[in-house]
């Protein structure tokens, strides 16, 4: 029984989710692999054969792997999915796209954004925004998992020795290719991986006020922008800011909501963060039931105070 992690990448760099997804891979299985595949992904490989607890990692290096495509990705997991229990990816855009093409595949069902393995065919997963918790079991030969990566502490970078082998890839198939992709480039820290993160709501009023209050606090504290769908769907902010059940799942250390009133959808999306402090005029608002600090204050007033408060 032997489990193979689908690693997220950009062709450059592991990317963290795929540690997390490897601490929940060693939960079903004693013998983790790791599938790097892309274009030019030696240094990746390198990284992957560096983490504790990885056996082995398969490399598949072609150009037509370099943008993930799902339909080419998931041919190269099926042509090694026999020799495995477990396929496990994490719950991003990217495994969201792949794993469940692999599933219908291999015809069995798929278990999505799990955040805990109780047994080797038992998981949990939240439903209805997080509000219950469902225990899922399935017979099926192979499991094919997303992992929520909030739900697992991730694995260490370092001190495995792992080896590296190098597979031939199957054949594109050519039923999709690249047309281009737009980036919104920031020197800000990555928002699923940022240790702190400042968000806005509807709150703010406009992109203007977004702009002026909450970057300048993120600034001062090296923290990532995040923001409610609410205030994504206002216009304040890009699609790829949004926290929440239909946007990013964070778990930072330290969680700041300024003038977010707290909708179940954004609560399912930030709630496991370790520390959250909420600012909102209305004390009512249900951000102050998971905030660990609540400021019931004017937010135009109290942020720049925060902000000036902060050396």
């Amino acid at each position: 029984m032997a489990a193979l992690v689908i690693a997220e990448h950009d062709n450059h760099v592991l990317k963290g989710a795929t540690l997390n997804t490897i601490a929940a891979a060693t939960q079903c299985s004693s013998e983790v692999d790791v599938l790097v595949a892309g274009s030019g992904v030696d240094a990746v490989a390198q990284a992957a054969s560096q983490i504790p607890g990885v056996r082995k990692v398969i490399q598949i290096d072609v150009p037509y792997l370099a943008d993930q495509l799902a339909e080419p990705l998931a041919a190269q997991i099926l042509s090694i999915a026999k020799n495995y229990t477990h396929l496990l990816a994490p719950a991003t855009a990217n495994g969201k796209n792949v794993m469940p093409r692999v599933a219908a595949k291999l015809d069995v069902a798929q278990f999505s954004d799990i955040t805990k393995v109780v047994s080797e065919d038992t998981f949990e997963r939240p439903i209805y925004a997080g509000n219950a918790i469902a225990t899922v079991q399935s017979s099926d030969p192979i499991k094919v998992i997303t992992v929520r990566t909030t739900g697992f502490d991730p694995v260490a970078l370092t001190g495995g020795s792992a080896d590296i082998e190098k597979m031939t890839a199957q054949a594109d198939g050519g039923k999709s290719s690249f047309v281009g992709r737009e980036l919104n480039q920031s020197d800000r820290p990555e928002l699923t991986s940022a240790r702190i993160i400042v968000s806005g709501g509807r709150g703010l009023g406009s992109s203007e006020k977004y702009q002026e209050l909450i970057a300048p606090l993120a600034d001062k504290l090296g923290a990532a922008l995040g923001a409610s769908r609410a205030a994504v769907d206002a216009g304040y902010v890009p699609n790829d800011y949004q926290v929440g059940q239909t946007g990013k799942i964070v778990a930072p250390d330290l969680y700041i909501a300024v003038g977010i009133s707290g909708a179940i959808q954004h609560l399912a999306g930030m709630k496991d963060s370790k520390v959250i402090v909420a600012i909102n005029k209305d004390p009512d608002a249900p951000i102050f039931s998971v905030a660990d600090y609540g400021l019931v204050a004017d937010l135009f007033t109290a942020v720049p105070e925060l902000t000036k408060a902060i050396s």
